[in-house]
């Protein structure tokens, strides 16, 4: 089934909603792997911004589930 431009455009919006989890999800790996010693108290504060991006990837999708 081929996407409407609307769907397009919505699926390139989930696309940066996704890609926002990635990124935080990224920093904490970095975090980890790098300078915990250092920056383990960004950690609670990088814990909550994915679960909030995290809340805003599942709204999209409930919304429009036929882009999953």
């Amino acid at each position: 089934m081929e996407l409407t431009s609307d769907q397009k455009e919505l699926k390139k919006e989930l696309a940066k909603y996704k890609r926002k989890v990635v990124e935080l999800a990224g920093e904490v790996h970095d975090i980890v792997e790098d300078t915990i010693w250092t920056d383990y108290v960004r950690l609670p504060k990088l814990s909550e911004d994915i679960k909030n991006a995290m809340k805003e990837v599942i709204e999209f999708q409930e919304q429009h589930p036929y882009l999953k």
